[in-house]
C-alpha cells in the first residue's frame, strides 16, 4: 500500500486548479452517495439483522482510509456512515426502482462535474492513470477541508513541494516542437 502523501501527492497533480476542485467538493460527494445509495438496496440478513451492502463497503472503506491515517480515516468512516444513513432513509421512503434512478441521476450529475473541472484543469481525471485514485477522490477533498482549516500543514507543504500548489487558473504547458 502506498502511503497517505504518495497517495494524496499523484492526486493533487492532477488537481491545482481551484476550479476544478471546486468542482470536486460537490462532485466527489454526489458520485460516492450514489453509489452508497446504490448499494444500500441490496441488503441480506445476518444473525437476527438485515445488513446492507452499501454497510458493508462502508466498514471495508473506511478500515482502508483508517489504516492510511487515523484522522482522514475517521472524517471518512463518519462521511460514509452518514451517507448510508441517509441512503437508507431514502430507500425506506421511495421504491427501489426510484431510488435506483435517483442513485444514477445522482452519479451522472457527479461525474459531469468533475469532468466539467477537468476541463477547466486541462488534464484527465487521475483515475485514468491508477484505478485507486477512486478511493482517493473523497479522500482528498478531505484533505483540502483539512488544509483550509489550517490542519496538518505539513502534509500541505509535503504536496505542494512536489507539485506545486493550487492556483485560480491553470496555466496550460507550452507546446513543445516546431511546425
Amino acid at each position: 500500500m502506498k502511503p497517505l502523501e504518495q497517495l494524496l501527492t499523484q492526486y493533487a497533480a492532477y488537481h491545482r486548479d481551484r476550479r476544478n476542485i471546486a468542482t470536486h467538493f460537490a462532485g466527489i460527494p454526489l458520485i460516492v452517495f450514489s453509489v452508497v445509495l446504490a448499494l444500500a438496496l441490496v441488503s441480506f440478513p445476518v444473525g437476527g439483522l438485515t445488513v446492507t451492502l452499501a454497510a458493508v463497503a462502508a466498514i471495508a472503506a473506511s478500515a482502508w482510509y483508517v489504516r492510511l491515517d487515523a484522522a482522514f480515516g475517521t472524517a471518512m468512516a463518519a462521511t460514509l456512515f452518514a451517507m448510508c444513513a441517509l441512503a437508507s432513509e431514502v430507500s425506506a421512503r421511495l421504491a427501489d426502482g426510484q431510488s435506483a434512478a435517483l442513485a444514477a441521476a445522482l452519479f451522472t450529475g457527479g461525474w459531469a462535474l468533475q469532468f466539467w473541472g477537468h476541463r477547466f484543469e486541462g488534464m484527465k481525471p487521475a483515475f485514468a492513470d491508477d484505478a485507486k485514485q477512486l478511493l482517493v477522490g473523497p479522500l482528498f477533498v478531505w484533505a483540502e477541508v483539512f488544509f483550509f482549516l489550517g490542519a496538518r500543514p505539513a502534509l500541505r507543504r509535503y504536496i505542494e513541494d512536489r507539485v506545486g500548489p493550487t492556483v485560480a487558473r491553470r496555466v496550460p504547458a507550452p507546446a513543445t516542437g516546431t511546425r
